[in-house]
């Protein structure tokens, strides 16, 4: 299934992407090997990294010394540069094709000769765009599927770090080692330092736009209108079409610090559709944004190989399905990293009414999603997303919003509320403060109707990561209801709002 696939979205045509096959260097043989996860070990990249601040403030010392006036040299980042000048050219070309499988570069770790030019010919073989940039600044920009560009990285003095700089695709393996053969052991590559680690991407929480205390977030949610949690009646067509389109755009969390948002229609979450059994979903999904994007629809019974698909920007696809099964099922963008691209929106929900489901008075839609905040303007934070700390939760998208525009209800009305768990990663518990559940469905089936056996009623209805269902109460006094994920330091960080009841 293609969300479950964490190292590679579907090629089109179900066809397996091809590495092209070296060139082969123009003097000299190179080494190409698969690293094995033994090589990047803490202890040996903290020694390395010690190594490598040594060397350089070593080699800048002896230049300065042998030469106060003489300039640095740095890479352009535009497809040449040099590596160092302190080594003695060989006058030998080495030529390296690097391809691209799944989430990984193929070969993921060159051997050069100290001295040698180097060349690398970037194909990007993978099934979605992205990019090949080293620490010296040489960068291939961002390459669509076969699309391919020559890296000149100068004359190789020491060993140099690459990396795709696409959001989460080097947190994923995309990485690329050159080793300086025959390099002396003061010798080392010339950016060992942290401050070019991500490209320019600080992943860390930028101190100027201060942290997203639960106060920073409730004092910005009060200062935008909620998003509509209602949600309205299945109309009647048995056909229904729509369109889904890609954006990316820069949204605030609080009032000093926003995030890289990617988003199906310009929010997160996105449409949420409604239907009944059999009827038949058309959608037609644009990809306005900057890279490569999906869609996953849980509630279709369909081969993900075509319809699931990456799409480059500028491309449409069509994505037709038949609801057959009652649910309220997730929806979302499969493009790998799937937890990046779902962290950062892309996701949302269908509701296919069950065909028993009974008349209440007031029906809405919750659905709970993480947010991985890091520097301001960036988009999720990988690593954070990877130890699964997000630093904010949502209902609908936005920390807090129903709790600084409390939901209005009456008493005695019988509320009905869908929950999606759209992750990516954590569970949601689901509660009403002050009420139980006479009625709790959960993915497909009744937990408890009109009250369980012997008198039982629910409290919390628990779902795991793109899990979905739904909840009724009746709030038999007037006051202020809170609803929370019980998991409550979740709660905490975000997912807290309030039914106000009114006589």
């Amino acid at each position: 299934m293609a969300d479950l696939n964490l190292s590679a979205s579907p090629s089109s045509g179900g066809e397996k992407s091809k590495t092209p096959a070296p060139k082969g260097p123009t003097t000299g043989t190179p080494k190409l090997r698969m690293s094995p996860a033994g090589d990047h070990s803490p202890v040996s990249r903290t020694a390395g990294a010690i190594v490598g601040v040594v060397s350089v403030v070593a080699l800048a010392l002896a230049i300065f010394l042998s030469n106060p006036s003489a300039p640095t040299t740095q890479g352009t980042g535009t497809g040449t540069g040099t590596t160092a000048s302190s080594v003695t050219p060989t006058g030998h070309t080495t030529r390296v094709s690097v391809g691209v499988d799944g989430m990984a570069f193929t070969p993921n770790h060159i051997e050069v000769p100290v001295g040698d030019r180097l060349i690398v010919d970037f194909t990007n073989s993978g099934d979605q765009r992205h990019d090949l940039v080293f620490e010296t600044g040489v960068s291939s920009g961002s390459l669509a599927a076969g699309e391919t560009k020559e890296l000149d990285l100068g004359v190789i003095s020491g060993d140099v770090e690459g990396w795709c700089s696409l959001p989460g695709h080097r947190e994923m393996g995309m990485t690329l080692h050159v080793q300086a053969t025959g390099a002396s052991s003061s010798s080392s590559g010339t950016s060992a330092s942290g401050s070019h680690a991500h490209h320019g991407h600080d992943h860390g929480q930028d101190a100027a736009a201060g942290p997203a205390t639960p106060t920073a977030l409730t004092d910005y949610a009060a200062t935008i209108d909620a998003r509509d949690p209602v949600l309205p009646p299945a109309t009647n067509e048995t056909e229904r079409h729509y369109t889904f389109t890609v954006t990316e755009q820069t949204v605030n969390v609080t009032s000093s610090l926003t995030r890289e948002s990617w988003t199906f229609n310009g929010d997160a979450p996105g449409p949420i559709l409604r239907g009944h059994i059999g009827d038949t979903f058309h959608i037609t999904l644009v990809n306005n944004g900057t890279m490569s994007h999906s869609l996953d629809f849980h509630a279709g019974l369909v081969a993900p190989d075509n319809v699931m698909r990456s799409i480059e920007p500028g491309q449409t696809l069509e994505y037709t399905f038949v609801a057959k099964n009652a649910g309220i099922w997730l929806y979302h963008c499969s493009t790998a990293p799937m937890s990046m691209h779902i962290a950062n929106g892309m996701f949302g929900a269908v509701i296919i009414d069950p065909t028993d489901l009974d008349k209440v008075d007031r029906e809405y839609v919750m659905v709970a999603s993480e947010l991985y905040l890091g520097a301001d303007g960036q988009p999720a934070d990988a690593s954070l997303l990877s130890a699964l700390q997000p630093n904010a939760m949502a209902f609908n998208g936005v920390p807090f919003q129903y709790k600084a525009h409390p939901i209005q209800i009456k008493t005695n009305e019988r509320v009905r509320v869908w929950v999606m768990d759209a992750g990516p990663n954590l569970a949601t518990t689901f509660h009403v403060v002050g009420t139980q559940f006479d009625t709790v469905w959960r993915e497909g089936a009744y937990v408890i109707r009109g009250g369980g056996s012997g008198g039982g009623w629910g409290q919390v209805l628990t779902l795991g990561a793109a899990e979905g269902g739904f909840v009724e109460f009746t709030p038999l006094e007037a006051g202020h209801y809170a609803f929370v994920n019980h998991a409550l330091s979740l709660a905490e960080k975000g997912q807290l709002g309030v039914f106000e009841v009114t006589d």
